[in-house]
């Protein structure tokens, strides 16, 4: 039996008085310090990883008798493709410090890490110094740096040079051959196992330059060419292939188009090309991979603004999703994918990762955006092609999910090794009763019924869409039943609030948490329960002041420190927004956009990370960073644009060529904004929005086709 601690990550691992800087491009990674290094301290996360596995360990920079520059400041390019570090000499002998300008710029490209490093005097007088760059490889398995204890032996890590390159090789337990090739332009004039020296003559405003490219590659990548220009190029093209045809956000407020640009680059520098289409990986550093449920949700929040994640995510969990059943892995037929890795330790079984399907949510959550995503796009020929995995998909929650044959959904692991709580709050103590007691499964979390009701009311439209009449009554039936049973279930009159679960003897967790606001996103909730569930969320137990806390602060586990007892996680809170929109709650909507809006200001390079404590708001301080949280995180990157689309009420159907705004409330952040470049198949419309009494204006700046804008008040 795993002990509650095997996959939590270990505080040391990160650090936030630390603030690091991270690149990304498929499935290769960066974390690096401020000034570009990574690994000058031991127990961090810092390195350039490629497949979950760390190829580079450390890169360090340094000058004459090993002394480290001068950090003036250190920045990402708008679209985050980029890293710039800009240093200056320190006082070394003979020579005054802030004499030679050091610029590092620093990108990834086909599993490639290239960086420029440009050197210049600016002295009166030719200048000499040396320059070492010092590499080493470690090839730690990514839980391995998480914290999690190794249980497989494998072989060392190898060094050696050829010519101007180092060579790292390892073979892991995994019988998989690693390499890090790390070369140089100009050839060094000194290179040995680890380290590169060059001995620099300049004279009197005088620059040179020298070029470095680590190359990751396992025994199913090809070589590279070394060529950084040309990388840089195919780098900016890939970029716009990405973001063609997504639309835009500006307004007055500065500040506020800087947040929705961060948001933007975070989003496309997290996706990853596969084979079915991009996917967006889940976060930096812990989950740059494929999570069904995070990529799911990052493509409910952008539907509006680009569908086309929606379409890469739909295909490839498609793709993958589970045929047999299978204990070791929590899998089921009909089954939604979990989370995948291609690490060492989930090759060699001592995690669960390589495809797991411990989550509850996923399953539905895939019939939910496949509904969406047709009702956005009328792209009927990928509904059909994976209209018989959203059958499957229906068929588990029917079978597989709901064992008792209650009509609710439940969760129960089948692997000790896997995780004890599956929905999305999974730690170990997130679902648990009044009293403090864990809840003992099978459980049947709150907001998954919510998703099977919507996953059922979409199928069904499907369904009648695609000419399956029988299908069509057969899923209307089933929501009609699970609305019928619901309420009573789950309702805590005296609470205000839902149940967090019900436990395995369908006793309610009367535990008051962020869950029950997920049941707003649809017409699960009774009208008068809905209204007092979105009181309830800001009331001063769960309104932070920041954004709404996954714990009331009355709850016996309550923490503010704690990952899901009490934290505040911004994709939740966008959840939680859409829900109270749909219900006429537009003001609390807003306020949580605001919430949010005021904690990204406070963040590194502006940018809202995968969650933070749910301390209350303070005058003049910011919010308490968590100390382990992923920075980018792709559904908190992606959650300001499903804040606007609720706050705004943007509902577009593809099949009446209809942009709808309904009743829109602009947050106070400001009061003139532009919408630009709305897609609806060949057709687009830009659209201005203005604050004006309590409500606001919208007037159509550009318009192709014949789309129709509809504004309700």
């Amino acid at each position: 039996m795993n002990s509650k601690d095997d996959y939590d990550v270990a505080t040391s691992t990160w650090h936030a008085e630390r603030p690091q800087k991270v690149l990304k491009h498929d499935d290769l990674f960066a974390v690096f310090d401020a000034s570009g290094d990574c690994g000058r301290v031991s127990h961090s996360a810092e390195g350039l990883y490629f497949k979950d596995t760390r190829f580079l360990s450390r890169w360090t920079l340094r000058l004459d008798g090993g002394r480290f520059p001068l950090l003036l400041s250190s920045i990402h390019d708008d679209d985050g493709s980029a890293l710039t570090a800009t240093l200056a000499n320190p006082t070394m002998e003979g020579m005054p410090k802030d004499l030679i300008g050091i610029t590092r710029t620093k990108f990834l490209m086909a599993g490639c890490c290239h960086e420029r490093l440009g050197l210049r005097n600016y002295d009166i007088h030719e200048r000499f110094l040396q320059v070492a760059i010092c590499v080493d490889a470690d090839f730690k398995d990514l839980f391995e740096v998480r914290g999690t204890t190794r249980i497989a032996n494998s072989s060392k890590p190898i060094c050696r040079t050829i010519g101007n390159t180092i060579v790292f090789t390892y073979i892991g337990a995994d019988a998989v051959d690693r390499a890090t090739e790390v070369s140089f332009r100009p050839a060094p004039h000194d290179i040995s196992q680890g380290e590169a020296k060059f001995r620099i003559t300049l004279l009197p405003g005088g620059t040179t330059s020298i070029v470095t490219r680590v190359r990751c590659g396992d025994d199913s990548t090809a070589p590279a060419d070394f060529g950084i220009i040309s990388a840089y190029r195919a780098k900016r093209r890939d970029l716009q292939r990405k973001t063609g045809r997504i639309a835009t956000v500006v307004t007055t407020n500065d500040v506020f188009n800087d947040l929705m640009c961060r948001c933007t680059s975070d989003v496309y520098m997290l996706l990853a090309r596969t084979t079915h289409g991009y996917y967006p990986h889940a976060g930096i550093p812990w989950y740059s991979t494929i999570f069904g449920r995070d990529g799911i949700l990052t493509a409910l929040f952008m539907l509006w603004v680009d569908p086309n994640i929606a379409k890469g995510v739909l295909l490839y969990l498609a793709a993958t999703q589970a045929k047999t059943r299978d204990p070791l892995t929590d899998a089921e037929p009909g089954k939604i994918l979990h989370e995948q890795r291609q690490c060492e330790m989930a090759n060699t079984g001592e995690v669960p990762f390589g495809r797991y399907y411990g989550t509850v949510d996923a399953t539905p959550l895939f019939v939910v955006l496949a509904g969406e995503y047709w009702r956005r796009t009328g792209d009927e020929k990928t509904i059909r092609y994976i209209w018989p995995n959203i059958q499957a998909a229906l068929r588990w929650c029917e079978t597989d999910g709901d064992r008792d044959n209650d009509g609710f959904i439940e969760y129960h692991r089948q692997t000790p090794k896997g995780l004890a709580n599956q929905g999305w709050k999974d730690s170990h103590d997130a679902i648990f009763h009044a009293d403090g007691r864990a809840a003992e499964g099978p459980i049947a979390l709150v907001e998954v019924q919510a998703y099977v009701y919507q996953a059922l009311v979409n199928g069904a439209m499907l369904a009648r869409h695609l000419g399956n009449a029988d299908a069509a009554r057969r899923y209307a039936s089933r929501a009609d039943s699970l609305l019928n049973a619901f309420h009573d279930a789950y309702w805590l009159d005296d609470c205000g609030t839902y149940a967090l679960a019900l436990d395995g003897s369908k006793q309610p967790c009367r535990v008051t948490a962020s869950n029950a606001g997920h049941i707003l996103t649809c017409d699960l909730a009774r009208p008068e329960a809905a209204r007092r569930v979105g009181m309830t969320l800001m009331e001063t137990e769960m309104w932070s002041g920041w954004g709404v806390r996954t714990l009331a602060t009355s709850m016996p586990r309550y923490n503010p420190m704690s990952y899901h007892n009490g934290s505040v996680w911004p994709h939740d809170n966008a959840v939680l927004a859409m829900g109270l929109a749909r219900f006429g709650m537009k003001r609390e909507a807003a306020r949580i956009f605001e919430g949010l809006y005021a904690a990204q200001s406070y963040q590194p390079d502006n940018r809202l990370p995968e969650l933070f404590c749910g301390n209350p708001r303070r005058r003049g301080r910011g919010p308490v960073s968590y100390p382990v949280s992923c920075s980018p995180q792709a559904w908190a990157a992606a959650a300001p644009f499903a804040l606007l689309g609720a706050c705004l009420g943007i509902e577009i159907d593809h099949a009446g060529q209809v942009v709808t705004l309904r009743q829109p409330v602009l947050p106070a952040m400001t009061s003139d904004l532009r919408l630009n470049g709305i897609w609806i198949g060949d057709g687009v419309v830009d659209l201005r929005v203005i604050q004006s009494g309590g409500g606001a204006a919208v007037d159509v700046t550009r318009r192709t086709k014949e789309i129709a804008v509809n504004v309700v008040s």
